[in-house]
């Protein structure tokens, strides 16, 4: 099982403080989990390769989109659409839409320039490598000081598009869904004079839009006045279920009626890998893929190819206006 694993992996972890840390390795779903995810994703194990060889097809005949990509990352898409092919359509189209459209995001992805290397030193915000009971995998993000500038926000969201990238390949058997937990403990009201509603409707259409995320909750820790006008902030760009799946909480002894104790990091109470264990391999793991970042970078939209009318991206990102529906074929 998921936690297990998780537990497997934190001891490998604190037995070799000494040795070079190994990269973060995403525990897969298994036996009786393993068949409830696939009921949750509604994925028939008869029919995906047969839906997986449409969307090749599909993407082969869109003149603006690439003509192939890798198939770990088009079958990480199917499970994020429950396989429903033109809802994998359209999150296609955006995703590579949103490629072309936020260089500040995807490109430059070398998690070794100075300003990445010195955020996650900074700023951590690690997938874990377990599993819920229900499936589902949870993500913890925090500051590590309140001098962290937040016009770092674009290389913050560039690194956790990084990782969503990494887990387009390695999620192999799929997820029940994510749980995202927020430490807003460092966040002070200088914060947010210096947001950029521009940049936060951008990674929101990411996410809403683009990636093939199932949102389950997203949890808001140490909880604050500061951060209900934070929240304020974010909150017109957020789809109505995404609202109903916010929770703010004070006492970070709640997470453990959401999150078994055993995946929540030592940090926060928990029983599960410290934030720093899994940083530094999430760490190594981006740094494995630096050359497969790099071969990405031209992998995205090309407007100019794209049949009827190209994307404008002012309509697109206009903080007044809402999002546009990209029409597929």
């Amino acid at each position: 099982m998921g936690i297990n694993e998780t537990s497997k992996f934190c001891g490998r972890q604190a037995r070799k403080t000494n040795e070079p840390k190994m990269a973060v390795s995403l525990v897969q779903p298994s036996g009786e989990m393993w068949k409830k995810i696939r009921v949750e994703l509604n994925e028939d194990i008869n029919t995906r390769e047969r839906d997986l060889a449409t969307i090749k097809e599909w993407l082969r005949k869109q003149p603006h989109l690439p003509n192939e990509w890798d198939d770990n990352c088009l079958m990480t898409f199917l499970r994020g659409s429950s396989f429903s092919l033109e809802k994998c359509k359209r999150k296609l189209d955006m995703y590579f839409t949103m490629r072309a459209a936020c260089p500040e995001f995807f490109a430059n992805r070398d998690i070794n320039r100075t300003e990445l290397t010195e955020l996650m030193s900074r700023a951590q915000g690690p997938t874990l490598p377990g599993l819920t009971p229900q499936g589902r995998r949870v993500t913890f993000c925090r500051a590590l000081d309140k001098d962290v500038d937040t016009n770092m926000l674009n290389d913050a969201f560039k690194i956790a598009m990084m990782i969503g990238d990494i887990r387009l390949k390695e999620e192999i058997e799929g997820v029940a869904g994510d749980i995202y937990v927020l430490d807003a403990s460092t966040i002070i009201p200088s914060h947010l004079g210096k947001v950029s509603p521009a940049a936060i409707k951008k990674f929101m259409i990411c996410v809403q839009e683009a990636y093939p995320v199932k949102l389950k909750e997203v949890h808001i820790i140490n909880a604050s006045a500061i951060v209900d006008a934070a929240y304020n902030i974010v909150k017109p760009f957020l789809k109505e279920k995404m609202k109903n799946r916010i929770f703010f909480h004070t006492d970070i002894t709640e997470l453990q009626k959401y999150i078994p104790k055993e995946i929540i990091p030592i940090e926060y109470g928990g029983n599960g890998c410290s934030m720093e264990e899994v940083n530094i391999a999430w760490m190594k793991k981006l740094e494995e893929y630096i050359p497969w970042f790099k071969e990405q970078e031209n992998i995205k939209a090309d407007e100019a190819l794209r049949p009827g009318k190209p994307t404008n991206y002012d309509e697109l990102f206009g903080i007044d206006g809402s999002f546009r529906q990209l029409s597929i074929d």
